[in-house]
């Protein structure tokens, strides 16, 4: 489906039926990164509505020339948002700077957000960050050399464990978006000039109501582990898991651990989880693999 905004448009999927849970996948990608490893843990469950959006200038949500920075990357997703959910309820899931752009929704939409689930997200002074240094865990030269350049560079960034699996997933969920992206917006100096929100998301705020789920990578040199404190100070109704053996696409080489996770998370309540009394748990160095 498309819906148009004033500045593009906004491409996106919906599955199911039940409280909308609007889900917003990395940069330099599209809906489908999200999707494929999302859609098996609604398989025989009802409650949710599954929204999958293709970001501004990813997948087959356009821009026009105006659109120079993330406030105006946010922008048209909360047009969207208004235009097609209203003033209802909804739930948000999001990757990386999609993560990072559900913290904007929710500084802007408070009042309608319920719940949250943060995958290695991007945050607000990302250039202060704490970083691990890079480790490789496994390289299968072999499978490497068989890529072009470009696959190859982008799959060795991103993968700590460079096998045949992960490659496979990443063929076949990562690498359409990576073709459809628009580029030429992506490799301008925006990243320079206008990553960053002009307004820090939850600022004005000492704390928040909604629950959220955070899950990250002990081995993520893209965005690290150590700078989320804030978040559990701001939602006293929060989950902090940090899981080891994981880079920043966690939900590739830890698949399962994390679709259990997300999964028993949206299908929980705070009854069940002991969050009614106001703490946040704090799971340290899952190691599970695949």
């Amino acid at each position: 489906m498309l819906c148009k905004v004033k500045r593009g448009s906004i491409h996106y999927e919906v599955i199911g039926e039940g409280m909308p849970l609007i889900i917003l996948h990395s940069m330099g990608t599209d809906h489908r990164s999200m999707k494929a490893w999302l859609e098996p843990i609604f398989k025989n469950k009802r409650g949710y509505q599954r929204v999958y959006v293709d970001l501004p200038a990813h997948g087959h949500s356009e821009i026009d020339s105006t659109v120079k920075s993330t406030d105006d990357i946010l922008s048209n997703v909360l047009e969207f948002i208004d235009i097609v959910f209203s003033n209802n309820e909804f739930a948000l899931l999001g990757a990386s700077y999609g993560g990072y752009l559900a913290q904007g929704i929710v500084h802007i939409k408070r009042k309608h957000v319920k719940k949250i689930v943060l995958l290695a997200p991007a945050i607000h002074h990302l250039k202060e960050r704490i970083v691990p240094e890079k480790v490789l865990l496994e390289k299968n030269h072999s499978i490497l050399n068989a890529l072009d350049v470009d696959t190859r560079v982008a799959f060795e960034t991103l993968m700590i464990y460079q096998n045949e699996e992960n490659l496979k997933c990443f063929l076949e969920e990562v690498q359409p978006g990576r073709l459809l992206a628009n580029r030429k917006f992506l490799t301008s100096d925006w990243r320079e000039k206008g990553y960053f929100l002009s307004q820090e998301p939850f600022s004005d705020v000492s704390c928040l109501p909604q629950e959220v789920l955070l899950i990250l990578g002990k081995q993520d040199h893209i965005c690290g582990y150590q700078d989320y404190q804030f978040m559990l100070d701001k939602f006293p109704h929060s989950n902090r898991v940090i899981l080891d053996l994981a880079g920043h696409m966690l939900h590739i080489e830890q698949r399962r651990t994390v679709q259990q996770l997300v999964g028993d998370w949206l299908y929980s309540t705070k009854e069940t989880i002991g969050e009614n009394h106001g703490y946040s748990r704090d799971y340290q160095q899952i190691k599970q693999r695949k």
